[in-house]
């Protein structure tokens, strides 16, 4: 997999987002892995949004459910 400093990503990246290819590119921060670039293929795009209006979300989704009491 190829690797790329966060500084030379950030100098080429309009011409890097041009040639990425499927095995993707790997960003890196004094030698450490901090994320990864892959391309988005048509089949991937498609599935943006799929769910849009099939999904119903019952209660709060921020809640675990459970009562607690953060002073016991």
């Amino acid at each position: 997999m190829k690797q790329m400093a966060a500084a030379k990503f950030k100098e080429q990246c309009l011409s890097i987002l041009d040639r990425v290819d499927d095995e993707g590119l790997v960003i890196t921060k004094r030698g450490k892995p901090v994320a990864k670039l892959i391309p988005i293929r048509a089949e991937s795009a498609s599935l943006i949004g799929a769910l849009k209006g099939k999904l119903k979300i019952k209660d709060d989704v921020l809640t675990t459910g459970l009562k607690w009491d953060a002073q016991s």
